[in-house]
């Protein structure tokens, strides 16, 4: 599959890992269609009709589609496992990579290093990371809002998460990638499927 990706391939990207249902097309590095819904639940509905109406708002259906990149957390349970359970069984029908890419990543894309990503939680918890220059710092990790460590000030993204999503999966689509897996800050309230278990952070 690596010779199909060129600097023009057509990138599907998106993410349901907090409260919305976001995603976005790219072709090479112009976003030909973009979409974020904001909502508490109804993701598993609303992301599939969504697509659909990215791809044939740009005039494009399935089989146009080079790469998938989906956003692996951490964040909602179940918006994580939905995601990635749709990126894995598109890929798997198109005959196409799909590519896991975590949320801060996402939120970091295109933003002048050194930098940290804050994304707010439930109640007073925040996910944040800190992205030096070249490479990212660490992983991503949870903290009380306000009891941050010293560190770069929270940036603001210069791009949405499901465009942050489809410009690193374009970017990482030459090299052998794993199966997208969900990325959790703490153990599952419901057990794992039976594919590549989640990866749990410190």
């Amino acid at each position: 599959m690596p010779d199909r990706i060129t600097p023009n391939s057509v990138v599907l990207g998106f993410d349901t890992s907090a409260a919305h249902c976001a995603a976005a097309l790219l072709r090479g590095d112009t976003v030909l269609a973009a979409a974020h819904e904001d909502m508490t639940k109804g993701q598993a509905e609303r992301l599939m009709p969504m697509l659909e109406e990215l791809l044939a708002g740009a005039g494009l259906s399935w089989r146009d589609l080079d790469v998938i990149g989906v956003g692996t957390g951490p964040g909602n349970f179940t918006g994580i496992r939905m995601a990635v359970a749709a990126a894995r069984g598109l890929a798997l029908s198109l005959g196409i990579p799909a590519i896991g890419v975590e949320a801060p990543e996402a939120l970091a894309c295109g933003l002048a290093r050194p930098c940290r990503v804050v994304i707010a939680g439930r109640g007073d918890m925040v996910t944040w990371q800190d992205f030096a220059e070249r490479e990212k710092e660490g992983r991503p990790q949870q903290a009380a809002t306000g009891a941050l460590p010293p560190g770069p000030a929270p940036a603001v993204p210069a791009v949405g998460i499901a465009e942050g999503v489809a410009r690193l999966a374009a970017d990482r689509a030459h090299l052998p990638q794993p199966r997208p897996a969900p990325v959790y800050l703490r153990p599952a309230d419901a057990a794992p499927g039976r594919g590549a278990p989640p990866v749990i952070l410190a």
